[in-house]
């Protein structure tokens, strides 16, 4: 599909305000609503817009402990990949995991109550998952930025 400069827009809209009616949406990209509605409609379609989710606020929850976990698995163990996806998928605390290049094979974001809580779900689950050979922790410390939102700015064709 090919966007154009109002589909950028209102990527742009909805990535920052979700919950913008149809209406107010129109009237920032300068459209009428059924043009407006059809071209999300399209978005939705084309799965360039995969889905709609609130954005909850971690600290607010009671989740203190925010880290990226780099995890590197032993070689020789049969299925290593398999299993090691398998169980990271019934682990609440991992909110987002990565096959990455470099050293480690896998990065994951960890989220926690408090550090006792990190530490028991690093040595009671990750450390016990078979195949796991070094587990290398971040905490964050502060966040500057975090986004899940794309720059549609980076997806203009260069000229």
């Amino acid at each position: 599909m090919q966007l154009d400069a109002t589909d950028m827009k209102i990527l742009h809209f909805l990535q920052s305000e979700g919950r913008i009616s149809n209406q107010d949406l129109a009237d920032r990209v300068f459209l009428s609503p059924s043009s407006c509605l059809r071209r999300v409609r399209m978005l939705e379609e084309a799965g360039i817009i995969s889905r709609y989710s609130a954005v909850l606020d971690a600290t607010a929850l009671g989740l203190e402990v925010d880290a990226f976990v780099q995890v590197t698995m032993r070689r020789d163990v049969e299925q290593w990949h398999e299993n090691f996806s398998a169980a990271l998928q019934s682990w609440p605390e991992v909110v987002g995991s990565y096959i990455i290049t470099g050293d480690a094979n896998y990065l994951l974001r960890v989220k926690a109550r408090n550090l006792k809580h990190y530490s028991s779900f690093v040595l009671e689950r990750l450390y016990k998952t078979t195949g796991v050979l070094d587990i290398r922790s971040n905490i964050v410390l502060q966040t500057l930025k975090d986004t899940n939102e794309i720059a549609t700015g980076l997806l203009q064709s260069e000229k």
